[in-house]
């Protein structure tokens, strides 16, 4: 939501840069680009600025989850959730927490750091009583706690414990994967976690996963051919552009075309570093189903429930059934965007839905 938010500001802030007063060509506005002139320049600019925050997005989506490994044994509140405490109840607020008392009295006390009022915009002294419908943020490396001197209602966001009670410490292997871009909050954990720790997926590099970076063709046959326990042929490529003993890919993509689980895109090609779409994984899944004897029902009327499920290509209808019926594959916003491309992290989720 936050990302949301913040690429929609920018947008906004674009479009009334972009309508400007003063024409192109003009003393005040000299600069004419081809892009401009074929009415591209707007678009261009939209994608260029999409992307960077999307970049710095991943970056603080790193750094908060980390945040969240840190302060594991505290509650965490969204903005701006109800709290009442009893008198004498207390409660601990850490880094980037907040509370605005409603009603009731109570004081607080700065344990660590500081502590703002960022209704006055000034610094907290500690053991003070709180004035109502202000806010009282605990800033970095800081921790402060709030004590009921009556009944109290108020509003509390952040980090945070009840009773003052220091919190747990977290796990020591609450993220026992080596990536710091794959933590226990990202939606695609367990499944990269699954794929990691049976040696199906590696890293990166020896602290990444890449989690948004595209899957290819070669990547994906590799990974159902290791699923398969790396089983030899002693048979050569028939395959054009797969020539090269050396390749990571290459005995993957012998095994999965000897065994009819791969055919290629044609002109004797299997174009091993192209992209792999979602139509063609769930085609090669598919085969491969077949080819171990596995469940191929295919009848869960779900799949026309998907808005676009005319675009799936005809070579890949039934296989793209299949993957639903047997909830290998989910679509996205009802859709089933047969012809996109997959990420490492949506791959390995497939993978852990087939095989997990």
């Amino acid at each position: 939501m936050k990302r949301i938010f913040a690429v929609s500001l920018v947008l906004i802030t674009l479009a009334s840069l972009l309508t400007v007063s003063a024409s192109p060509g003009t003393a005040d506005n000299p600069l004419i680009t081809q892009s401009f002139l074929r009415g591209e320049f707007t678009e261009d600019l939209r994608e260029n600025v999409l992307e960077s925050l999307n970049s710095l997005g991943d970056e603080a989506l790193i750094e908060l989850n980390e945040l969240y490994i840190i302060h594991g044994g505290y509650n965490f509140a969204p903005g701006f959730t109800p709290i009442t405490l009893a008198q004498g109840e207390t409660v601990r607020l850490a880094i980037g927490g907040s509370f605005t008392l409603l009603s009731g009295t109570a004081s607080i006390t700065v344990l660590s750091g500081e502590v703002i009022n960022i209704t006055t915009g000034t610094l907290v002294e500690s053991d003070t009583s709180i004035t109502q419908f202000q806010r009282y943020f605990v800033a970095e490396a800081s921790s402060a706690l709030i004590t009921a001197q009556s009944a109290v209602t108020g509003h509390i966001d952040g980090f945070y414990t009840t009773d003052g009670e220091t919190p747990p410490s977290p796990p020591a292997n609450i993220n026992a994967l080596p990536f710091r871009d794959v933590q226990p909050t990202h939606w695609f954990f367990a499944a990269v976690e699954f794929v990691f720790s049976n040696g199906l997926f590696a890293g990166t590099s020896a602290d990444l996963f890449s989690p948004g970076s595209p899957m290819t063709r070669g990547m994906f046959v590799t990974v159902l051919h290791r699923l398969d326990g790396l089983p030899q042929t002693g048979e050569s490529s028939d395959f054009t552009d797969v020539q090269n003993p050396a390749r990571f890919y290459y005995d993957a993509v012998v095994w999965a075309a000897l065994n009819g689980i791969v055919t290629g895109v044609g002109d004797g090609r299997f174009s091993p570093d192209a992209s792999i779409t979602r139509e063609q994984m769930a085609a090669i899944l598919y085969r491969y189903a077949e080819f171990r004897n596995f469940d191929l029902t295919a009848d869960s009327p779900a799949f026309y429930e998907f808005t676009d499920y005319n675009a799936v290509s005809q070579f890949a209808a039934l296989p793209m059934r299949w993957a639903v019926t047997q909830d290998v594959l989910h679509g996205a916003d009802g859709r089933l965007i047969p012809q996109n491309t997959a990420t490492r992290a949506q791959v390995a989720q497939i993978i852990y839905n087939f095989a997990g």
